[in-house]
């Protein structure tokens, strides 16, 4: 893995005291170039940050150390947690995101994304349902990176989680999904399943684990997928 330590950004703070490392969150960049996200993550007047970033050609940039808190989340929530920032590393992976022409991530991109996942957890006790997506913990806000991002290869890998669609686990029902949908983090409005931030939630659910079809609707493949989920919870 190629480190470069030349850009240092500003926009840091402390950790919320207390707060441990326990989620790795991946984001894509959403501008037009590489060097155009690094000159914004190290500018002060952007107030954004990541400890690292991850050009297409697998280079890996460092900004902040990773025992400081980034500013990379925002608005953001995960099973009760809303200061994301003080629990996650953050690693921007450049992609000109749906706004500038989306597209695939390239292999040498995704491979130094592996190295990098790897390295970081070694170092830290993160789950493996707690590698997590901007668009899972900030779903009605966020898209990336995107359903062109290749989760499976990172399971694959050893790096997160993804369904296994080989096996039959006992489904959960359409009624029951979006409860169960709270209880494995996102966030959801229980008291009204259809409204747009549930929806929003279904969403980025289904970009993040069936990229094939994002229409926030509940269906039979959705309850089998987040049950295989629940499934893997056990050896997380």
């Amino acid at each position: 893995m190629k480190l470069n330590h030349t850009f240092q950004s500003p926009n840091f703070g402390p950790r919320l005291e207390g707060s441990d490392i326990n989620m790795l969150l991946l984001h894509y960049t959403g501008m037009q170039t590489g060097k155009e996200a690094l000159e914004r993550l190290c500018d002060s007047a952007a107030q954004v940050s990541a400890h690292y970033l991850v050009e297409e050609n697998g280079e890996v940039f460092q900004l902040i150390p990773e025992e400081l808190r980034a500013w990379h989340a925002g608005l953001a929530y995960w099973g009760g947690e809303t200061d994301i920032n003080s629990c996650s590393i953050g690693i921007e992976i450049v992609n000109p995101g749906h706004e500038w022409g989306y597209r695939a991530f390239p292999a040498a991109q995704m491979k130094a994304v592996t190295a990098l996942c790897k390295q970081i957890l070694e170092h830290h006790t993160i789950p493996a349902s707690r590698v997590l997506a901007h668009s899972d913990v900030a779903p009605e806000r966020k898209e990336d990176p995107g359903e062109l991002f290749d989760w499976a290869f990172l399971a694959k890998q050893g790096i997160g989680i993804f369904p296994d669609k080989t096996t039959q686990n006992n489904s959960i029902s359409e009624d029951d999904f979006v409860l169960k949908l709270g209880e494995y983090g996102y966030r959801v409005d229980m008291d009204s399943s259809t409204g747009s931030g549930t929806k929003a939630a279904i969403i980025a659910f289904q970009r993040h684990f069936r990229p094939s079809k994002l229409n926030g609707q509940v269906d039979k493949e959705c309850c089998q997928i987040l049950a295989d989920l629940y499934s893997q919870l056990d050896d997380d």
